[in-house]
């Protein structure tokens, strides 16, 4: 009775249909690449990624309409397209710590020895992702208990789209305002951020001593990308998000500031020429005192937010563990030679050989490229191995529940750092050994394999749904994640020179702070090479646990929230209380289930279009950088309004407000 009710997918496995086409392929990769390229910009601004699976659907659909292309061929150049963000997510979350830990400077982390290094670390960690996935992919896909909610919602976008228009009007029209409010900021139009220094100061009566401090007050930093963010997070974690920058710039800073006096002011090196009590000596020394004080703290936080978020999935953990043991079983048993076109996957003498090459290719970049011992080589590609398995099926259970956007990469990668660094230090090497570097490689290529595994099983499901081929999107995924990394890392590179050749410090500087990638680097650093913070550390380890203590449920957004500058988690939070005005204008106006929907996705649409716009034209921007042309030519005002960039994000609000809304009536 069980095979007579079979699941039926929406286009039958006898059915002759183009899939696995070249225009499909293409239009894949460029996908790849662009929405890859603008995850790593916001990742690295706001420590945070969009899942790219909506907007490579949409525009693939777009694209391929042109064409009269099939239903299987917009599956396909959607799983190939959405992979870029998978490994983005993983260049992000590590590769900067090798900047930031000082492993590699900035003339090293430029040069064409760190791009092989770091492309090689990509593509094995995107190619085992696939390769685990297609081992896995048919007792984890076929199980009816895990509901992959986000895999459901594309496939049916790709069917909606057989009979309508779909949403590439607000998505195009949102990317084209991001880029432009982008280059509007950057020529001087308006000014992007406000700062101001309130100089305040206690005495006591008894003790006659005078302490001089005070705090900065500042307003949102003007980005369509942010506010972007916060709408798609919605009000109440952007609420925490902002809450942990208000308990860093309103609390910590001003508490330190006022303990360390006049003396620590003027000593600093940024204020030298500058009067000491004048208030842009003041506001140099808050800055200082959140950037090597506070932010040490919220890194203890993170470790303590992270283990508590696997903490809380443990019974997923436990039983993702358990599967995927029992998985690997099940699917080498399996013969692929007499099942249907829609069951079939990468042969397992194929997919055993890829994980084998993978294990020698991380052996020969931990030995040759990181210089360690041949003994200590060995046991980083064991462990590698190891743990990208484990985790690539336990990322695939967890999206499986939970979906894509919420599966705690950086979480599992920080397990990863941990245990790896635990292990190597066991064997014996430090950060004179080439012990840092090591644990950072193993961990990245954990990172990108575990990302890319919960973003295949994703699209596998939907292409399950919709009757699309495995094996022939496993291909197009391999070739995907080996375009996209060769790519990625010359996209990091751009980013980190042109800031600094904009006057900023690059990874872990006010304007690209790689929230993540900072924790990496602080760890590995104390761990392996003993240069830890600890009573920092400890303090943020001890608040981390006192805000579980109260029931804080998302404790890692909070210290994000302390880690990233207030600007920016200022526009978040102003992107999550737009959305909030929506939500409130659909539970008045009591909308039904088709037209909520219908607002979710226009916002969705619009506020994705909003990011990648900025983040592709910040991308443009930082090319231009790279080659010192272009930004310092073209200012418009010598001292530009903050006003007029208030009013931009006004106008943003309105219409992230009104064309949803709007678009709901249609129904």
């Amino acid at each position: 009775m069980a095979k007579d009710k079979k699941f039926v997918p929406f286009v039958q496995s006898n059915t002759n249909m183009k899939e696995f086409t070249v225009r499909a392929l293409l239009i894949g990769l460029v996908l790849a690449v662009v929405l890859g390229a603008a995850n790593a910009y916001l990742g690295l601004k706001a420590g945070m990624t969009i899942a790219a699976t909506y907007p490579a659907a949409v525009i693939g659909m777009a694209i391929l309409r042109l064409f009269k292309g099939s239903i299987l061929e917009e599956n396909f150049t959607r799983t190939v397209g959405s992979i870029g963000e998978s490994v983005a997510a993983g260049a992000i979350f590590t590769l900067p710590a090798f900047y930031i830990s000082g492993v590699w400077s900035n003339e090293e982390f430029s040069s064409l020895s760190s791009y092989i290094t770091a492309s090689l670390i990509l593509i094995t960690g995107g190619s085992l992702g696939v390769l685990f996935v297609a081992l896995l992919r048919r007792v984890m896909v076929e199980d009816r208990e895990l509901p992959f909610p986000e895999s459901v919602a594309a496939a049916e976008i790709h069917k909606t789209g057989q009979s309508e228009a779909g949403g590439s009007k607000f998505l195009f029209s949102a990317m084209i305002a991001g880029a432009l409010i982008k280059i509007a900021g950057s020529v001087k139009l308006f000014a992007v951020e406000w700062t101001h220094f309130f100089k305040a100061g206690i005495s006591t009566t008894a003790s006659k001593i005078g302490l001089n401090g005070g705090f900065n007050l500042g307003g949102p930093e003007i980005s369509p990308a942010y506010i972007g963010v916060g709408y798609i997070i919605g009000p109440r974690l952007s609420a925490l998000n902002f809450s942990g920058s208000v308990m860093a710039w309103g609390l910590m800073t001003p508490i330190l500031l006022m303990l360390l006096g006049d003396s620590f002011v003027a000593s600093l090196p940024v204020n030298e020429g500058l009067a000491a009590d004048s208030l842009t000596a003041w506001e140099n020394a808050a800055t200082v005192v959140w950037k090597e004080t506070v932010r040490t703290i919220a890194i203890g936080g993170m470790l303590v937010a992270a283990c508590f978020t696997l903490y809380r999935m443990r019974k997923s953990l436990g039983t993702g563990l358990k599967r995927s043991v029992k998985d690997l079983k099940r699917a080498t048993m399996s013969s692929a030679d007499s099942v249907e076109r829609t069951e079939k996957d990468l042969k397992s003498i194929w997919t055993l050989t890829g994980i084998c090459c993978a294990a020698v290719l991380t052996f020969i970049i931990t030995k040759f490229i990181f210089n360690t011992s041949v003994p200590v080589a060995i046991v980083a590609a064991t462990v590698m191995i190891i743990l990208a398995f484990f985790f690539a099926a336990v990322s695939g259970y967890l999206v499986g529940i939970i979906g894509s956007s919420n599966n705690p990469i950086s979480g599992l990668t920080l397990t990863a750092l941990v245990v790896t660094s635990l292990i190597l230090v066991a064997c014996g090497v430090n950060a004179e050994t080439g012990g840092v570097a090591a644990t950072l490689g193993i961990a990245a290529i954990v990172c990108v394999a575990a990302a890319v595994a919960g973003e295949m099983f994703q699209d596998l499901k939907a292409g399950h749904i919709l009757g699309g081929t495995p094996w022939k999107m496993q291909i197009g995924d391999i070739i995907g994640v080996i375009l996209s990394g060769a790519v990625m890392f010359g996209v990091l590179i751009l980013l980190n020179q042109g800031d600094i050749n904009m006057g900023g410090e690059g990874f872990g500087g006010k304007t690209l702070p790689a929230p993540q990638a900072g924790l990496m680097a602080t760890l590995s650093k104390g761990i392996v090479g003993g240069g830890m913070t600890w009573i920092l550390i400890i303090a943020g380890l001890v608040l981390g646990v006192s805000f579980i203590m109260m029931g804080i449920k998302s404790p890692m957004l909070i210290f994000v929230g302390m880690y990233l500058p207030f600007g920016t988690v200022c526009a978040i939070f102003a992107g999550g209380l737009i959305k909030g005005v929506v939500d409130l204008y659909t539970a008045r106006r009591k909308y039904n289930e088709n037209q909520l929907a219908k607002v979710e996705n226009t916002g969705v649409l619009l506020a994705s279009g909003l990011i990648a716009g900025e983040a592709l034209m910040g991308l443009v921007i930082a090319i231009f950088a790279v080659f010192d042309i272009f930004i310092e030519k073209a200012n418009i005002f010598a001292n530009p309004s903050y006003l007029i960039g208030l009013l931009i994000v006004l106008a943003v609000g309105y219409f992230l407000v009104t064309i949803p809304l709007r678009n709901a009536k249609k129904i």
